[in-house]
């Protein structure tokens, strides 16, 4: 509502002076009781008239908006009101009446979004939580925006690693241990493969030999590859589960394979394709060459993207894509945006990077050698989050269930509280506070809220003049900037424009319910404030929604 403001005001003054390229500036200032301002020194210098008479002629342009309340000229910035009351009565009549849709938006565009992205018969690391939780949050924010969203998992299920993977298992595998627990014992036998191969390098080409037999369509070699493909597959969607993360498209690098070669035949017909010392590049100066094809003929990554890339246009007419991978592929998405626009496609691809997840400023990869399972992280939190919630509500009746949203919950807001480029600190104690920029703390304003609810009968007979005093209005003022968080949230593809904007609306709310009496004896007055703080919890939960997470009604 503050951004239609600004235009109309905009827009105003653009049709009093009859010039389009007058260049009008309404500012949000950060000091003093002003809700907009407009700088007039540059308008003064534009018009070529005095600071007093651009003063009065722009005061009759946006004197008679009927959102603006009170005009003041003060060290050269027209200060404006916004009228409290109307403003309040349009924004919190949207909110309540929309409810969750409120922000809702009918963007016809299509947007793929490549995320999570884990590797077959590895186990789903904390390494891949960032991919899968800022991907998710972007599905769901365009979801809302009004575009149509296909989710992609591009599961890595091929590669030279197969190849280690089918030697470790026939020398080494005890198929009724893989059997209980595949994951495990398939990243053992990968792991103990490594540590074999220092001793005995005859593996490498075993490997090697045993992968081109699995390209080559050996029946054995299949049939072991699609095994491990399934047995990962029933863990990671029981991790999916867990988060509450789901997507469209579950095809792999293997799905590209007969879909890389006419890649490799159009870059040469297009003259685009070089030979470099037995390999084939393309020359994509000042970025270093793409390499299409090794000496050996076989393809690479940036062969398998582009056929990905071509075949998601072709087969979603996608508008834009989005690729949610770290900030170490940054030269490869490079490369992929200037390798298909050398090919004389203009495709709006986007790299979302992010950082790492740190523990105690290292990064959080490895324990003693071995891969930190997000399985077990989550599970810690939850069991964390069980003793917080015990401590706090004994008596809580769905402890189990709330201690797993709570949990849960906190890791997703960790990931995305702060910008995505960042390395991210991992501390369960600190995340799972219900103090301070936590998740917990969100839900826990949420299940405020609905106590103060529980048991209220609202009536629709409230004064919105209750609206004008500061702290009210700011409440009423952050409600509206919602929408605006959406649209920012799309334009830098940052969830966390989203977290920054709920923890602020909390903040405020807890203000609000520190500094006045919600529920009073003055029946309008307290159907006001009862009004106010549902229109809150309504955009907190649906806010949290977007994230990921899920509100709550006790904890």
């Amino acid at each position: 509502m503050i951004q239609v403001i600004k235009q109309t005001l905009k827009n105003r003054v653009f049709e009093y002076f009859q010039l389009d390229s007058l260049n009008v500036v309404v500012e949000e200032p950060k000091r003093g009781t002003a809700d907009l301002a407009i700088p007039l020194f540059a308008l003064v210098k534009q018009l070529g008239k005095p600071m007093p008479v651009v003063l009065e002629e722009i005061k009759k342009a946006i004197g008679t908006y009927e959102m603006v309340s009170d005009i003041q000229f003060l060290n050269g910035f027209l200060n404006i009101s916004i009228n409290r009351e109307l403003f309040a009565r349009h924004v919190l009549t949207q909110v309540l009446n929309e409810q969750s849709n409120f922000g809702n938006k009918s963007i016809n565009k299509t947007v793929c979004i490549d995320y999570s992205a884990p590797n077959i018969a590895k186990s789903f690391s904390i390494g891949h939580l960032r991919s899968t939780m800022i991907g998710n949050a972007l599905k769901n924010i365009y979801q809302k925006l009004g575009y149509r969203v296909v989710g992609i998992n591009h599961l890595g299920d091929w590669g030279t690693q197969f190849g280690k993977m089918i030697v470790a298992y026939h020398k080494w595998g005890v198929q009724s241990d893989i059997e209980k627990n595949p994951i495990v014992e398939l990243q053992k036998l990968y792991v103990k493969f490594h540590d074999e191969v220092v001793n005995h390098p005859e593996l490498e080409d075993q490997a090697r030999a045993v992968f081109k037999a699995l390209e080559d369509g050996n029946p054995e070699m299949l049939e072991l590859w699609r095994y491990f493909r399934e047995v990962s597959l029933k863990e990671f969607m029981s991790m999916y589960d867990l988060l509450g993360v789901n997507f469209d498209s579950y095809d792999g690098e293997s799905f590209y394979n007969d879909k890389m070669e006419a890649i490799a035949l159009e870059l040469e017909n297009k003259g685009l394709l070089v030979e470099d010392d037995g390999a084939m590049i393309v020359r994509i100066d000042p970025l270093p060459p793409a390499l299409i094809k090794r000496r050996d003929g076989a393809t690479l990554y940036i062969t398998r993207d582009l056929a990905a890339l071509f075949y998601r246009y072709k087969t979603y007419t996608f508008d834009k894509v989005l690729y949610v991978v770290g900030n170490e592929q940054k030269l490869h998405f490079e490369q992929l945006k200037a390798v298909s626009k050398l090919m004389g496609y203009e495709l709006d691809i986007h790299h979302v990077n992010f950082g790492l997840v740190m523990q105690d400023g290292k990064k959080m990869s490895t324990r003693g050698g071995r891969v930190v399972k997000l399985y077990d992280v989550i599970e810690e939190a939850i069991l964390s989050a069980s003793k917080a919630i015990f401590d706090k509500n004994p008596n809580l009746a769905n402890q189990d269930s709330v201690a797993k949203a709570v949990g849960i919950g906190a890791v997703i807001f960790n990931d995305l509280k702060n910008d995505r480029n960042i390395d991210i600190e991992f501390n369960l104690e600190s995340m799972l506070a219900f103090e301070g920029q936590t998740g917990p703390y969100l839900q826990y304003s949420s299940v405020r809220i609905a106590s103060i609810l529980k048991n209220q009968v609202l009536s629709n007979d409230f004064p919105f003049e209750s609206f004008k005093a500061d702290l009210p209005f700011e409440l009423i003022k952050q409600l509206s900037a919602f929408e605006d968080a959406l649209d920012k949230a799309a334009e830098l593809n940052g969830p966390h424009v989203i977290s920054r904007y709920l923890l602020q609306l909390a903040q405020t709310f807890n203000q609000f319910y520190g500094q006045y009496k919600i529920i009073t004896e003055d029946e309008a007055l307290k159907q006001a404030n009862l009004h106010l703080i549902q229109a809150v919890r309504t955009v907190l939960n649906e806010g949290m929604r977007l994230l990921g997470m899920i509100a709550l009604d006790e904890m």
